[in-house]
């Protein structure tokens, strides 16, 4: 009998970056365990595949990049002088790898729907909570970096911030996956310039060009991919079916649903109902794509008109037909655009909604109040990435871009 240990230091073949290394024996562990094997099905971008159809890559792909990238960051920041720990090192790793773990079905796209109030990152430390138990403790300085409250402030700037790894995995990862060559980001040489100082992540200032291009490789992005107008249409007819079966459901119609799926329809759990009961984690942490999907399949033969034509139009691809523009919509044509619809399709007028509907979407692609981007200079002084004199597009990035769509099933 082989009495050698199990290696569990896996090598990974990633289509982004090669072949990665499972850094931890624990990162095995946490793998293989059903909450994040749930990860590969759960999509990246939703329904953004309507547009780009290669975007069927899913939020483990993503865990598995960053977990690669951190891994990267860390290296670099430990041969210029930073002071990291194993511990800390297996912290950091563990907490990205987990920071997308409390994403309900199609990600983004059903955020607050399925569970509402209630947002993924607040799902997503609820896990980690529940596995640290599970780990006897293992869990407990990843938590402490995923909440901000660990000592070492940076570490925790390392996932979540204005220049993360999470950023820089997803938009090269998406940019892949989707064929948007215009968000492809120069990742390794903005690894090799990161640095700290003062207890915060900084950028060598000769990498002054590899930020500009990640901010305007975002910025396009979010227009391109994103917040593409037809990706919008796809995504709110979802929702729109979802909140259409909750009102039918509320009202006691009975509707096909997965055993998860109907716990979540049937009841309004908050998050203090989580909280109470951690079995809910446990069934929310069962709840993927594909209950939804054969939900919605099913859907289009019901009884009520309204959903079993949303459900229709969202399988066969029959979308919003969607108008976009910076200014808000008249009012008179609004009341228009409702008044055709409810003749062409028989609807009261509390039913309308879910063929017309105008709503906002709003992006700011930097943030400098939130984690502001830091450049180091070679006499150890820092600068605002904003204030560069040498950057010209990046003042611009700060502002928000308000963009008004109006929305209608023809």
């Amino acid at each position: 009998m082989n009495s050698k240990p199990y290696n569990k230091r896996k090598i990974i073949n990633d289509p982004v970056y090669g072949f990665i290394t499972l850094p931890y024996e624990i990162i095995y562990d946490l793998m293989e365990h059903p909450f994040f094997q749930r990860l590969r099905r759960i999509r990246q971008l939703g329904l953004t595949t309507m547009v780009y159809p290669g975007a069927y890559h899913t939020r483990f792909h993503h865990a598995l990049g960053a977990m690669h990238l951190v891994t990267e960051a860390l290296a670099t920041l430990k041969t210029k002088g930073v002071e990291i720990s194993d511990e800390e090192a297996q912290g950091v790793t563990i907490a990205i790898l987990l920071h997308d773990i409390g994403h309900g079905p199609f990600s983004h796209a059903l955020e607050n729907s399925i569970v509402k109030g209630t947002g993924h990152e607040t799902l997503s430390l609820m896990i980690m909570e529940q596995l640290d138990v599970q780990f006897n403790g293992q869990l407990r300085v990843a938590i402490s970096i995923f909440k901000d409250e660990y000592p070492k402030r940076f570490l925790h700037q390392l996932i979540s911030s204005q220049l993360d790894v999470d950023r820089l995995d997803y938009l090269t990862r998406d940019s892949f996956y989707t064929g948007v060559n215009e968000g492809v980001v120069g990742v390794e040489r903005i690894i090799k310039m990161l640095n700290v100082k003062d207890d915060q992540i900084v950028v060598e200032a000769k990498g002054i060009y590899s930020i500009e291009k990640f901010l305007i490789a975002r910025h396009i992005m979010y227009w391109q991919v994103y917040l593409h107008k037809t990706v919008i249409a796809a995504e709110f007819l979802l929702i729109k079916a979802l909140k259409r079966a909750k009102q039918l459901a509320e009202g006691g119609v009975a509707l096909f649903c997965t055993p998860m799926l109907h716990k979540f329809l049937y009841n309004d759990f908050s998050t203090q109902d989580f909280i109470k009961d951690p079995s809910l984690l446990k069934a929310f942490s069962s709840l993927d794509d594909y209950d939804i999907l054969t939900s919605i399949k099913v859907w289009q033969e019901h009884d009520d008109s309204i959903l079993s034509r949303l459900c229709s139009s969202l399988i066969n691809r029959k979308l919003y037909k969607v108008e976009l523009q910076t200014e808000p919509f008249d009012a008179a044509y609004l009341d228009t655009v409702k008044k055709t619809a409810q003749m062409k399709f028989a609807l009261r007028n509390e039913d309308i909604d879910y063929f017309v509907f105008s709503d906002t979407i709003e992006n700011r692609i930097y943030n400098k109040e939130k984690a502001p981007i830091l450049l180091q200079y070679k006499d150890g002084s820092t600068k605002e990435i904003s204030d560069t004199f040498d950057l010209f597009n990046v003042a611009n990035l700060t502002k928000p871009v308000i963009k008004h769509f109006l929305c209608q099933l023809k």
